[in-house]
């Protein structure tokens, strides 16, 4: 709905997940029954979840977990697995360091150059496992990096930024030809963030397998108070969506996968994210409450240590179990932060739906309306 907020200019009324609730249909079914797997190319999971490509989340050694219980860890190799030969160094400085100090601090510890040698190592360790193998550059590093990371052996590749476009403009010859890119690797390419069907839409045309919706970082990302951008995470994905319906027809049914990356803080976000039209979630904040998180009960993304504009802080999420608690349960608090894809099951069987794309029909209700 547009809204006219003064001549000449409107704009239009998008809702938060918190904006929103799901509508029980006539039918039930036992948990037991619910398949939350879903698929991207060959790789199927038990759980539609990828842990974001942060320091505070993924490590190999969490990677390897999250995979074997169904999950897709997603290394950053732009991180300290990939700066330095033990980071757990840093990562203890990090975790306990003054927060008047921590941005500069946390700026200096990342500007040590990132390793060829030390991707390989950290992509090897997960590969050993037998878990499937996903890693994360931003665009800006995408064309300098890829190599070393297909050489090693990804099996998923994710470019992630704040903002991420097919169509970058610009006055030198650095930037990413995102089409021809794509279409040079063998391996499926997960791209974002976007939150319009526009942006989307040539994200899909350019080769992505998956398309993450959303601008990242979640619970430790200041984007919305220093630059001024945020789209609403239920009318992104919703849009989004759409958007993938009609890509579907112009390609002749070639799928694209909707991943919410952002604001799905709660069981409840993942249930409303998927009754949106989104395939999986990437989540950063409950896994990083995990009592094996390297972040030592401290969370943070790329944003905050930003050479130039940090867009993020570290923030104190402590923690509340174990990941296999986080993620599967048993869950011992009531507030949604624990058993997350058990919570997903429930609220699958309690609409009746039986499978991930069947609920993305469910129907949703403006809260309060």
């Amino acid at each position: 709905m547009d809204i006219e907020i003064a001549p000449g200019k409107r704009a239009r009324q998008a809702f938060s997940f918190d904006d929103i609730a799901i509508v029980p249909s006539r039918r039930t079914r036992n948990p037991e029954d619910v398949s939350t797997a879903w698929q991207i190319d060959a790789y199927k999971f038990d759980i539609p979840m990828l842990a974001a490509p942060m320091d505070s989340v993924v490590s190999p050694d969490t990677a390897i977990a999250i995979g074997k219980l169904g999950g897709l860890g997603v290394l950053n190799l732009e991180g300290l697995w990939t700066r330095y030969d033990d980071p757990r160094i840093p990562l203890g400085e990090i975790a306990s360091m003054p927060d008047k100090h921590a941005t500069r601090r946390m700026q200096e510890i990342y500007s040590a150059p990132i390793r060829p040698e030390l991707i390989k190592e950290r992509i090897k360790m997960i590969r050993d496992a037998g878990v499937t193998v996903a890693a994360s550059l931003s665009p800006q590093r995408t064309a300098e990096l890829h190599k070393a990371v297909i050489d090693a052996g990804v099996d998923i590749f994710v470019i992630r930024g704040t903002t991420v476009s097919a169509e970058h403009v610009g006055n030198d010859e650095s930037a990413l030809n995102l089409k021809k890119f794509i279409y040079e690797l063998d391996v499926p390419v997960i791209v974002g963030g976007v939150a319009t069907a526009t942006g989307a839409l040539h994200l899909m045309r350019a080769g992505a397998a998956g398309v993450l919706v959303g601008f990242g970082g979640g619970a430790a990302h200041t984007t919305r108070k220093v630059l001024g951008i945020e789209v609403p995470m239920a009318s992104a994905v919703a849009e989004v969506a759409a958007a993938r319906r009609e890509y579907l027809d112009e390609s002749g049914g070639r799928y694209v996968h909707v991943i919410a990356d952002g604001s799905v803080g709660r069981s409840g976000d993942i249930a409303k994210a998927i009754a949106c039209g989104a395939d999986a979630v990437m989540m950063g904040s409950p896994l990083a409450k995990a009592v094996e998180a390297p972040g030592l009960g401290w969370h943070w993304g790329s944003e905050a240590h930003h050479q130039e504009l940090p867009r993020g802080e570290r923030v104190n999420v402590g923690t509340v179990g174990s990941i296999e608690e986080i993620l599967l349960g048993p869950s011992h608090t009531s507030d949604g932060s624990m058993n997350l894809f058990g919570a997903l099951r429930r609220a699958m069987a309690t609409s009746g739906y039986s499978d991930v794309k069947a609920f993305q029909r469910v129907e949703v209700i403006i809260h309060g309306a």
